[in-house]
């Protein structure tokens, strides 16, 4: 019987171990040739890295006898071709699926199996006396069948399978959207705050909330903004998420108040000497494009919002996609909202953006005559 894995290595594939803060592959005996004569062969210090080291090394795999060996080769193929910051929570995910699904043979899994799934992760965990101790996340597992279903769609195209097994038989509710809609008084305010500083914090966060007040820019681009980049008409973008799905560019045209938020926000700038309109002290852009996290503007925002809590009327606190809602809600038509958020379905703006209540006319009594 083969022995049992330790917690900490269970969803992940066979022969691999987490050791003192990093992924291994114990390689099979007779193979040492092809891991640099080792047995033990480090893979790297997180996911995403171990998994592409272990692409390096194997190559594509050509065929897959159960969900484990197909999760595989989805991690290896299909991963890393995604924003950095998604495959970081896809290979969650798949070390997450594995745990469960691994042996299971392709033809195995029907609509029951991912309902029975998704349950299972959503109920509540309880000790020996009853108590509850944690409950688990159905958002995650969401997410979780998000990519299992992902995978078995590429199963089909690389010839695993001639069928979906769950596609379009599965209905599990969705998330519901986020409904915080930012008054005009809360922006005055957060505004409204002092600085201690010509330069620094504040006034990057208040120069960022006007630009994003102006566009409807999502974070990822308004960090991106390269300041020589700008040209006589505006600025363009190409939304950096789905630069690889779509060839949709905007450009915001130039007007006084857009300008002037230019203005403020280069003036705001810790480096002047960088080349970025939104930077760091060392002049570097917040967006790490390995991670494709922005660890430090989000610092920032943070000790932002904790001054405008404190320092103002404001009680529920908001975050930046409020405000890029708040764009969209206070746009005349959905179509021009849409044209904003550079959003090539404009369902995405009805759906998720726009927040304001809908201001109908009543019928006229005549019309019952």
């Amino acid at each position: 019987m083969p022995r049992q894995r330790k917690p900490e290595n269970k969803g992940l594939p066979a022969r691999w171990q987490r050791h003192h803060g990093a992924y291994y592959y114990f390689v099979p005996p007779g193979l040492e040739s092809y891991w640099d004569g080792k047995r033990k062969f480090r893979l790297g210090t997180n996911l995403p890295e171990a998994y592409r080291a272990w692409a390096d090394r194997l190559g594509t795999l050509d065929k897959a006898g159960n969900i484990g060996e197909l999760l595989d080769r989805y991690a290896l193929e299909v991963i890393p071709a995604k924003a950095p910051t998604t495959q970081s929570q896809n290979q969650i995910a798949v070390a997450r699926l594995r745990k469960t699904f691994a042996a299971w043979p392709l033809t195995a899994v029907e609509p029951h199996h991912i309902y029975t799934y998704v349950d299972a992760r959503t109920k509540t965990v309880k000790s020996a006396d009853g108590q509850p101790l944690k409950v688990k996340a159905r958002t995650a597992a969401m997410r979780e069948i998000e990519v299992l279903s992902h995978a078995f769609t590429k199963a089909v195209e690389w010839g695993y399978l001639k069928r979906h097994p769950f596609a379009r038989e599965v209905r599990l509710p969705g998330e519901k959207p986020r409904d915080r809609y930012v008054e005009d008084w809360e922006i005055e305010a957060c505004l409204s705050i002092d600085s201690k500083r010509k330069k620094g914090s504040v006034l990057a966060a208040q120069a960022y909330v006007r630009l994003k007040l102006l566009t409807g820019m999502a974070r990822g681009d308004l960090l991106r903004l390269p300041v020589p980049d700008f040209t006589s008409e505006g600025i363009e973008i190409q939304r950096h998420k789905t630069a690889k799905s779509t060839a949709k560019r905007t450009i915001y045209l130039w007007t006084d108040a857009l300008r002037t938020a230019v203005h403020d926000a280069i003036a705001a700038r810790p480096n002047s000497r960088s080349s970025w309109l939104f930077c760091n002290r060392r002049g570097e852009c917040y967006i790490n494009e390995e991670t494709g996290r922005a660890g430090g503007w989000a610092s920032l925002w943070r000790g932002f919002m904790d001054r405008v809590m404190a320092e103002t009327e404001v009680k529920v606190r908001f975050n930046e996609h409020d405000i890029r809602a708040k764009v969209a809600s206070d746009a005349e038509t959905v179509e021009h909202a849409s044209a904003l958020l550079s959003h090539a379905n404009i369902s995405t703006t009805k759906r998720i953006y726009r927040r304001k209540a809908e201001r109908v006319i009543p019928l006229d009594p005549k019309d019952y005559k």
